[in-house]
């Protein structure tokens, strides 16, 4: 089958979100192609440029969600049009409630407002211009004004409506791309969604106009990160520094995404979050849980076999590289990871147990981009911090001291690979207090190690009982979780072979591939077939197209003489997996997307 896989500040770029999830995904699922719909963040990620491609991917669409958009000019009577669809939305985004499930007039109309928007902006060429006009925001500022609007939007001032009108272009800029005609979505047979928000809406409106199921897979709930987001342009987590967004603003755009992943997730064939944590957030906002499938990330077990297969000897001795005093503790040092937290814990550690040690290795970069305003001190707070509890440690005045605390960072020269970081202490701490699946705790499952971490996200159902949790912001709490298992070395024997056995049953690349192996092709079994073959004129050519060409694998002779029948017609030649074709929507007829009654007709009959 064909598959559009729509992507958000990721896939394929060589730095992003879910970059090596999409890519596992595309590579083990070879015998299905990939069409690759991303949207990028920043022009810091375009410069990066693209990670290596698969033969499978055969097609790559590219669109910025950044920068100023080309401006169209809307006619009058596309106006009008703009004003009647723009005000269904404002008015279900200005009320109160709008960002909760189980307001279903509200729900209707932003449905109603955000498709009709989606039509007139594939008869236009775009909507961008008319999302950042002067009637745009004259349209909002009535909404915020009737009577029974949230208290927050009615408190909006111009500047706030016009701080929210530039967001809601940003986020609706989907709508306006080049990516719905006869060669892009119209023709895939599935669109896998990567995350929730701005990546979902090509999906939503290929299966409005073309009936193409739409798979949501969210490992980080979109809505949840944007209602912990402190800052308009800065990532989701409660501990950032600075002020926080203004109340107006905040109520307005919190609104506008609650009822975005409402839609997104009524919408939806299969919603498959990554863990229950996520799926919990997804019932809440309105998901059915009929159609939701837990299905979790796949990460390579291979790269830490040595050292998982190292520990496990079975004597109930603690295994290779344990020296039964040591904690190690890796990820990135910022405040949702709570390091100062951990050092106070260390310090308790260290009162009871003089010979203890921890080691801070970082997994960000020294190249990697420049953090945001109030986040590029934490790392040096940390390192005073450190420095204040532990003074340097010396026999005598003429001996270098020796400080219990190490601070490290991969890629360094002398810095330990990512296993040999997990091996080089007996017990591994996540102190986090925002934390969504934490991927470096099975990371430390797949090394065999005895693990301690704080209950947030969904540690408790990856540990499943196979390491010692505590709550978070408690550091009394973890360094007697902490000393527990430096003073029982069978004890963290057992608990590391139970957690590599835990890791290594759920949560592999092949139980990943296999899963959505199966939701691909249970999806497409519930679906008919839809994919018409054109000629070189445009005109369709009736039964080119063999049934078993839909069955996966490759039964047929195709016309190219490749042997797969299911390429034999395609309407366009491939054009290659690096193709770069970024662009604006253009006027496309509504005969010729298959969405006008005479293709309605042929449809049926085909059918």
């Amino acid at each position: 089958m064909r598959v559009g896989l729509l992507t958000e500040g990721g896939y394929p770029y060589a730095t992003g979100e879910a970059l090596v999830w999409c890519d596992r995904l595309v590579r083990g699922l070879d015998q299905h192609e990939f069409e690759i719909y991303a949207l990028s963040r920043s022009a810091h990620q375009e410069a990066a440029g693209w990670t290596g491609l698969p033969a499978q991917v055969r097609r790559v669409r590219t669109a910025a969600l950044w920068g100023a958009p080309p401006a169209r000019r809307v006619g009058r009577r596309q106006r009008r049009r703009f004003a009647e669809h723009f005000a269904e939305l404002a008015a279900a985004i200005a009320s109160p409630g709008a960002g909760e499930p189980g307001t279903g007039h509200l729900a209707d109309r932003f449905a109603n407002g955000l498709h009709g928007l989606a039509e007139l902006a594939l008869d236009l060429g775009g909507l961008s211009a008319a999302l950042r006009s002067e009637d745009a925001v004259r349209l909002l500022e009535r909404a915020c004004r009737l009577p029974g609007a949230a208290h927050g939007a009615q408190q909006a001032r111009v500047a706030d409506l016009l701080t929210v009108t530039e967001a809601l272009e940003r986020a609706l800029r989907p709508l306006s791309l080049d990516w719905y005609g006869p060669f892009g979505l119209a023709r895939v047979d599935l669109c896998h969604a990567a995350s929730g928000g701005a990546a979902a809406l090509p999906g939503l409106v290929a299966e409005r106009f073309f009936g193409t199921p739409l798979l949501v897979t969210e490992y980080g709930v979109r809505l949840r990160e944007h209602y912990l987001a402190d800052h308009p342009a800065g990532p989701a987590d409660p501990a950032r520094s600075g002020a926080p967004r203004p109340t107006p603003v905040r109520t307005l755009l919190t609104a506008f995404q609650g009822r975005l992943a409402a839609e997104v997730y009524a919408r939806a064939a299969l919603i498959t979050p990554g863990n229950t944590h996520a799926r919990r957030w997804q019932e809440r906002c309105g998901a059915d849980p009929e159609r939701l499938r837990t299905v979790y990330p796949g990460m390579d077990a291979a790269r830490f076999a040595e050292v998982g297969e190292g520990g496990e000897r079975g004597d109930g001795a603690a295994g290779a590289g344990d020296d039964g005093r040591t904690l190690v503790w890796v990820g990135r040092v910022e405040p949702p990871k709570d390091v100062v937290g951990l050092l106070h814990a260390f310090a308790e550690v260290r009162r009871r147990r003089p010979d203890a040690r921890l080691r801070i290795i970082e997994t960000r970069r020294a190249d990697a981009p420049v953090e945001p305003a109030g986040e590029e001190d934490y790392p040096a707070r940390c390192r005073a911090l450190a420095a204040h509890l532990f003074p340097d440690e010396a026999v005598n005045a003429h001996t270098v001291g020796d400080n219990p605390v190490s601070f490290e960072r991969l890629g360094e020269p002398g810095a330990p690979s990512l296993p040999e970081a997990y091996a080089a202490g007996g017990v591994v701490v996540l102190s986090s207090v925002v934390e969504g699946f934490p991927v470096g705790l099975v990371e430390a499952m797949f090394c065999g190690r005895a693990t301690v971490s704080t209950d947030v996200g969904a540690v408790c159902e990856v540990i499943g009982g196979t390491g010692l949790v505590v709550p978070p912001r408690n550091p009394r709490a973890l360094a007697e979780a902490c000393l527990a298992l430096l003073r029982d070395p069978a004890r963290r024997a057992r608990l590391g072979a139970a957690a590599r056995a835990r890791a290594l049953e759920l949560f592999t690349i092949e139980q990943n591939v296999a899963a959505f192996r199966g939701i691909y092709l249970e999806l497409m079994s519930h679906c008919p077939v839809r994919r018409e073959e054109v000629g070189e004129d445009g005109a369709p050519l009736p039964f080119a197209l063999p049934a078993e060409a839909h069955i996966p694998g490759r039964w047929t002779a195709g016309r190219d003489g490749d042997g797969s029948g299911h390429r034999s017609a395609d309407p366009a030649p491939s054009r290659g997996a690096q193709e770069h074709t970024p662009g604006w929507a253009v006027p496309v007829s509504r005969e010729a997307l298959g969405v006008g009654p005479v293709a309605n007709h042929l449809t049926e009959e085909g059918v």
